[in-house]
């Protein structure tokens, strides 16, 4: 008797792979039925479960890769969302399980193509929903190729980044280290913020810095922090970190730098090996300020001028640039002045505290500046981080103006100025001058232990923010400031 068999049909598309493993189960060698006197195939029955099974596997399978996007999704959410701290750790357990995810997409779509060739068929709506997936999926994949190119490109990006930032500061590029870090002398090094999270961007990372430091001088190494305004995890450098809280573009107080002259002498002399490692922000004022001040107070130099431009020679390279990365400004550079007199006058103890009175300040070669009469200035005195004096030379208010046109100068009497001792900071504000460091026009710091004849007089260069030659428009040559005092 003829056997009637009713054929599988077949596959036609990656999903259907699944159902192999059904097919293969089911597909029997045909058995005879005594009722009908037919031979029935088993696949018929394969047949029919597949009718049934195809449609539901396959929307199981869209669904599961749609859930895995979502998944992949909220991944990089989290990855972006952690802190910098957990970002070591977590963070590549995540890209991990993204790398994952793009794998398994990279074989659904080799799959796909080896079942149902380069043509795909597009006969009912399920198929159109997997071909918009696998779309997506293969997009997945573009991008993915595009990120591992960002990330192989990103560290040269970096160094990019920091190189331009630093200008033309000397850095240290050997041994596999390229930072903001220069050796003013074998056991003197200066360098910018070692810092975390974006900073590290463009500035040097703390952990590079870390490294570099345990790697050239393993336990010899103590680092100054000089920024007032941030600080980090001391456990970077094993707790060898001490502070300096000293404000950006500003001065130490004499009481500062003996201490920190005094902490350096001892960790110098504890051990020939032991060196320093001192920065602020960009590496260049604050830590200038007190380089130059240790270079004096260890008789590498004897006169406050030779050290500041050592240590500006030092730290610029000139290969690069010839702008001057020394210390920032004239108040700075008088202080490194005043340690020097300390150290051979005073034998490294304070000066004899004087209390004076400021009784006016005449502001000679007034003539473009601002209004040109002093009309326009504002003048506020601070001392210990204190306001203590203000005056307004427009509403004459505690104060009076009076004109020396025939000098070219403005003489600003000030009433009832309180009397003043140590370091002194004299700022002037005006809305018609543009507006420099500590967001004024000019302004310098001063110790009134160091005035002499009741008498200070700064010139343009003497003066913050004045002192740059792009300001020289309108703080001409002959620019200054003098100070007369009167005992209280």
């Amino acid at each position: 008797m003829e056997k009637k068999r009713v054929p599988i049909r077949t596959l036609h598309s990656s999903e259907d792979t699944f159902m192999v493993i059904v097919w293969s189960e089911l597909r029997k060698p045909p058995s005879y039925c005594s009722h009908s006197g037919l031979y029935v195939d088993a696949s018929a029955s394969c047949d029919l479960a597949l009718s049934i099974v195809d449609p539901l596997t396959r929307i199981v399978f869209v669904v599961f890769g749609v859930v895995l996007i979502i998944v992949d999704i909220v991944l990089v959410i989290t990855d972006l969302a952690l802190p910098q701290g957990s970002r070591e750790s977590v963070g590549k357990a995540l890209e991990a399980i993204s790398l994952a995810i793009a794998f398994f997409f990279v074989v659904d779509v080799l799959l796909r193509v080896y079942v149902e060739g380069l043509v795909p068929k597009f006969g009912d709506v399920v198929t159109k929903i997997t071909l918009v997936f696998n779309f997506l999926k293969a997009l997945r994949v573009i991008i993915l190729f595009r990120v591992f190119r960002l990330a192989s490109q990103k560290k040269e990006l970096e160094k990019v980044t920091r190189r331009m930032v630093s200008e033309n500061k000397r850095r240290y590029q050997k041994d596999g280290f390229d930072l903001d870090l220069t050796y003013v002398t074998e056991r003197v090094i200066a360098m910018s913020f070692p810092s975390s999270g974006k900073q590290s961007l463009y500035r040097n990372p703390i952990k590079e810095v870390s490294r570099f430091l345990d790697t050239k001088h393993p336990d010899c190494y103590r680092v100054y922090n000089l920024c007032s305004e941030k600080g980090y995890d001391p456990q970077f450098f094993h707790y060898r970190v001490e502070r300096v809280f000293i404000d950006d573009h500003n001065v130490p107080s004499l009481q500062d730098m003996l201490k920190y002259t005094a902490s350096v002498r001892d960790w110098m002399s504890a051990d020939s090996r032991n060196i320093i490692a001192i920065h602020c922000k960009g590496g260049k004022g604050r830590t200038g300020t007190m380089i130059c001040t240790w270079l004096i107070d260890s008789d590498q130099f004897e006169s406050a001028q030779d050290s500041l431009e050592y240590f500006g020679e030092r730290r610029t390279d000139k290969s690069m640039s010839s702008k001057f990365q020394g210390v920032e400004t004239p108040s700075q550079s008088r202080y490194v002045g005043y340690y020097e007199v300390m150290k051979n006058k005073y034998n490294r103890q304070l000066p004899p505290e004087r209390h004076l009175k400021i009784k006016s300040i005449r502001i000679h070669s007034v003539a473009g500046v601002g209004k040109g009469n002093g009309s326009d200035l504002k003048v506020r005195i601070i001392v210990k981080k204190e306001l203590v004096f203000q005056c307004d030379c427009a509403k004459q208010d505690n104060c009076a103006l009076f004109p020396d046109a025939g000098n070219n100068a403005v003489v600003i009497s000030l009433q009832d100025c309180p009397v003043v001792s140590g370091d002194v900071k004299v700022m002037f504000e005006s809305s018609g001058l543009p507006k420099g460091y500590e967001d004024c026009p000019f302004y310098f710091w001063f110790n009134t232990s160091f005035i002499e004849n009741n008498r200070l007089f700064l010139s343009r260069e003497e003066l913050d923010n004045p002192h740059k030659s792009k300001t020289w428009g309108i703080y001409k040559e002959d620019f200054g400031v003098t100070l007369a005092f009167m005992d209280p």
